[in-house]
């Protein structure tokens, strides 16, 4: 199921014995545009606290009632580590996280040489780096920052860069809720187009610059102009993608 990021905000997170608080924004990996966390703002029943939360422990969105059921105890959730959501996490934070909750570590894939120094093992603590002593925690935590997570409360806003011009900015995302995959950013022309929105992959992007908050694709402006429109108002369906990808000549995600 294809929804947008703007509307899952805000939905009430539920644990098995009760809710525990809200959708604030999500992070996603670079590397693979997919989703790796949820930030919950537990309001008042813990006032001031954020909790980040795994799509591992998610159950499908229930849009009747916008909740978000997860298969975790509020216990759990309020033993969690103390993590600053308004700071980068750090490898070490990640670690100590899927340890206390005992999820896989997704990292593996991608740093070989951090999956076999920090190995998230479930009951037990981190393992240092070689000739590191586990009580040098900024040390590590230094080393190990891991800059592919992104916030998209904080990318929305960027700037879009066509091959041969600007055309927009990134106004919102689209993602899978049975693989929490980002599978389209919600681009809005207004500025060059005025009343048009539409909808660009990330195997389009050629890059993203982090320092100057810009998205370069791979397409013209052109391309973009006389693509299929984008309406917010109705839920992406197969039809429209099929529609989408064929005007791009580009291979589809399901095939």
């Amino acid at each position: 199921m294809l929804r947008n990021v703007k509307d899952l905000q805000g939905y009430t997170i539920q644990a098995t014995n009760g809710d525990i608080g809200s959708v604030r924004t999500f992070y996603f990996d670079d590397r693979d545009w997919r989703i790796r966390y949820l930030v919950v703002d537990t309001g008042n029943w813990l006032p001031g606290k954020r909790v980040l939360l795994s799509p591992e422990s998610l159950h499908s969105p229930l849009l009747d009632t916008e909740y978000l059921p997860v298969n975790l105890t509020r216990d759990q959730v309020r033993d969690s580590p103390d993590i600053d959501t308004d700071r980068p996490v750090s490898r070490q934070q990640e670690v100590a996280l899927h340890n206390h909750y005992n999820w896989p570590a997704y990292w593996t894939m991608y740093d070989p040489f951090v999956a076999q120094d920090l190995v998230a093992r479930p009951g037990g603590p981190p393992v240092p780096p070689p000739g590191m002593s586990a009580a040098t925690p900024d040390l590590i935590d230094a080393q190990h920052h891991d800059v592919h997570l992104h916030s998209m409360r904080e990318v929305i806003g960027y700037y879009i860069q066509a091959s041969d011009g600007q055309i927009g900015h990134v106004e919102d995302f689209i993602i899978e809720t049975d693989t929490w995959a980002v599978r389209y950013c919600v681009i809005d022309t207004r500025n060059w187009l005025p009343g048009k929105k539409v909808l660009v992959a990330p195997d389009w992007i050629r890059e993203v610059n982090w320092t100057d908050s810009q998205v370069h694709i791979e397409l013209s402006r052109d391309q973009i102009k006389d693509s299929p429109e984008f309406d917010a108002s109705t839920p992406v369906n197969r039809d429209y993608e099929l529609k989408l990808y064929d005007y791009y000549g580009r291979p589809t995600y399901w095939s």
